[in-house]
This record gives structure tokens, sequence and C-alpha cells, in this order.
């Protein structure tokens, strides 16, 4: 069975969900806490897989479903954090995006 194809390691989603949480930024942390769902069910598909499964066919059929879903969802995210101009490298949000969500939060 083939293996999911990670760009993110599931210590770096965590990093994003929490610098997007601090700053109030749901949008990246939404797409990284997806990912680390689709990294269980892929690996819960996996297991049941490597058991022999009587229904073997149901779980690759999960399984190849979920890889293409998080492929996707890790160029989304890879897409989101260049658009808003996150340092790619130590995973936080800039400088800018911050003070753009405090005035929004005093403006509240």
């Amino acid at each position: 069975m083939d293996h999911l194809l990670i760009r993110y390691s599931n210590q770096q989603l965590e990093d994003i969900i929490e610098e997007a949480l601090i700053y109030m930024c749901a949008c990246p942390s939404q797409v990284a806490e997806e990912l680390l769902r689709l990294r269980k069910v892929f690996a819960y598909q996996s297991n049941c897989i490597s058991k022999g499964s009587v229904l073997e066919e149901v779980h690759h059929r999960i399984a190849d479903s979920t890889r293409k879903a998080h492929a996707e969802l890790e160029q989304c995210l890879d897409d989101v954090l260049r658009i808003e101009g996150w340092d790619l490298q130590t995973l936080k949000m800039p400088a800018g995006l911050r003070e753009l969500r405090q005035k929004t939060i005093d403006q509240e």
C-alpha cells in the first residue's frame, strides 16, 4: 500500500494551529486540523489493510480517497500560507497580518 506524501509534519501542523489561534486567524488552522484528521483516517485504513480485513477493497478505496484529499489540502495549506505571507521556515504569521487581526478585534 502507498504511503501519504507529507509536506508538513504533525508538529508543524500543530504549530500552525497554535500560531493561527493566537492571532485569531482560523483559516490556516482549519486546514491544518483537517490534515491531521485525514492522517488518522489513513492510518486506520492502513491498519485494517495490514490485518487482512475481509473487506480489504473498502479500506483501499477509503485510503485512496484520503490520500488524494490529503494531497489537495496540503497544497491548499501551502498556498494559503504563501498568500498570507507566513514565514515558511518558522511557520509564523507575518506581523502585518497580526496587526490586521488586532485592529479587527479592537474595533469590535
